[in-house]
Parts: structure tokens; C-alpha cells; sequence
């Protein structure tokens, strides 16, 4: 692996036989910000699961921080990565205070000052048991922790999901504050397109159990556009070029792929800058439409 890649995940395959993770492939440089985006069901969380050797792949390669992730053996590499999930990993009667004593225990490099400066930033009650948080509590106890034992790599499944607009920026700038050091990384699991186009600096788009686009957020969001035509001038515009295309009784929407080369092609036609959630889900529907077609 390179040394400008925290991450890199080749060819990974895990099929249960209703849903498969099928050849999944993508990296993520060191320093960045990287946005795992898909709808629910994806194969966001079997992806994250995977590359934390949680359950067991059928077929390529994980490498963290230039090591192969061997399965069932990989449990130094975990000292390196704090870990959000979308349903807290606690047991719910546990108070702040009693996982700070079982955190000691379990990581090296734990920093009892730092986690109890998290929880008074928070505003997080150190002897309340935290099955009586929020959602949003729960969030930021989980946050507390991964930032508490040098990790160099957060990785995060929907951790904004469920939570109002007020906490979801709230946690949007605590990743911000993380990644301030050149050597730390975010990998950042979310169907919420919006934090990600706030945050993110590279995007993987996962769709089906496979991999759509992957890459640099703003060079994506340059390359495609939305454009709007006539129903009649549709047809006109090349096929290589639309991802997907919605036909009304009059007008045409499509998603391009190339704007730059449509605005060249057809001067007349409105070709207007699309957002992640519109790239997703446009390519979400191709992908049914392809589905339907072969059935």
C-alpha cells in the first residue's frame, strides 16, 4: 500500500446469498475526509464491518495504515481506529464513569483527562447511565471515546442519522477539529448527502452491494449537471453522456456525467451544477431501471 493511504480496500466480496458485496474496490488517502454514501441497505455497514474484521469476507484484500487486515487477527491495528456506530455499543445500565474505568483496560494509549473534557463539552452527566440518553447523547458519548485513545482513523456508520440539524453541525465541526492533524482520517458512512457535502473531501457511492463512483467530492460535483430540455430534444443528447434521464409531458431532466462537454454540445439547453443528492439519486434509479429491464 502506499503511504498516502490510510485505507485500502480490493476486490472485497461477501454474499449471503439475498445481498451480495460484490468486488467492492476503493482507497482513502491519509488527511481527508472520505464520504461512504449509499441508501440504506447499500452495503455501506457489511462494507465497515468488514474492514473492521467484525465478520468474516469470502474473497480480497483490506489493508489499514500499509498492513493486510488478517482475519481473526487483527487486533493491534484496532488500537489505531475509533469507531461510531449508528446503534450505540454500550451496554445501556454503563454511566461515562464506568466505561472510562473499562476503556483503561482496553486501549493502550487511553487519555482519561481528554475523555472527561469530551464529556464536560459535551455536556455529558458522568454518572447517569447512558441508557437514558438521547440519540444525540449517545452519539457524542461514542465520539468521546473514539477521540480518546489516539486514533488515527474515525470510522463512522450514519452517525448523524436521527439527530436534528443543530447536533448533526455540532458533530460536523468536532470532525472538522479531528482532521486538523495531517495524520488523522475520517471514513464517514451516511445517507444524509447535505453533512457529507459540508465535510467531505473524497466520496465512495455504493449502490446494489457495488461501488458507482468513487473519487475527489468537488471534482464530481464538477463533472456532472442537471439538464433540462425539451421533451422533444432528449433524444438529442448523446447516451455516453446521460446517466439517467426523467421524460415528462413536455420537459427532460437528466443527469450528465460530462457538463463541460454538454455545455459545448448543446449551447441551448439550461445545464445546471447537481448536488450529491441528486448524483445518488439518479444513478439509484438507473440501477432499478437496469434491474426492471432485465427482469
Amino acid at each position: 500500500m502506499e503511504n498516502d493511504y490510510v485505507l485500502e480496500v480490493k476486490d472485497v466480496t461477501k454474499d449471503y446469498g439475498d445481498f451480495k458485496l460484490d468486488r467492492v474496490s476503493f482507497a482513502v488517502p491519509v488527511g481527508t475526509v472520505c464520504g461512504f454514501i449509499g441508501q440504506n441497505g447499500a452495503g455501506k455497514t457489511t462494507t465497515i464491518q468488514l474492514i473492521l474484521d467484525l465478520i468474516a469476507r469470502d474473497s480480497g484484500e483490506i489493508r489499514l495504515f500499509g498492513q493486510d487486515v488478517v482475519p481473526g487477527r487483527s487486533y493491534a491495528l484496532r488500537e489505531d481506529i475509533g469507531v461510531v456506530f449508528d446503534e450505540m455499543g454500550f451496554h445501556e445500565f454503563l454511566t461515562p464513569m464506568q466505561i472510562n474505568a473499562i476503556m483503561k483496560r482496553v486501549y493502550k494509549r487511553w487519555h482519561e483527562d481528554q475523555y472527561f473534557g469530551y464529556l464536560r463539552q459535551f455536556s455529558l452527566p458522568t454518572k447517569k447511565s447512558c441508557g437514558k440518553f438521547s440519540r444525540g447523547m449517545r452519539m457524542k458519548l461514542q465520539i468521546a471515546v473514539a477521540l480518546s485513545h489516539e486514533a488515527k482513523l474515525l470510522v463512522m456508520d450514519e452517525p448523524t442519522s436521527g439527530l436534528d440539524p443543530i447536533v448533526r453541525n455540532e458533530m460536523i465541526q468536532i470532525f472538522r477539529e479531528f482532521v486538523v492533524e495531517e495524520d488523522h482520517t475520517i471514513l464517514l458512512s451516511s445517507h444524509i448527502t447535505g453533512d457529507l457535502e459540508k465535510i467531505a473531501d473524497e466520496v465512495v457511492f455504493i449502490d446494489g452491494g457495488r461501488i458507482v463512483l468513487a473519487g475527489n467530492k468537488d471534482e464530481i460535483l464538477e463533472r456532472h449537471g442537471i439538464l433540462k430540455c425539451k421533451k422533444e430534444d432528449a433524444e438529442a443528447v448523446s447516451a455516453s453522456l446521460v446517466v439517467d434521464r426523467e421524460i415528462g409531458s413536455y420537459n427532460a431532466e437528466m443527469l450528465v456525467n460530462d457538463r463541460s462537454a454538454c455545455e459545448r454540445l448543446y449551447p441551448d439547453a439550461v445545464i445546471e451544477p447537481a448536488s450529491l443528492e441528486e448524483i445518488m439519486i439518479h444513478y439509484v434509479n438507473r440501477s432499478k431501471r437496469s434491474a426492471a429491464v432485465a427482469e
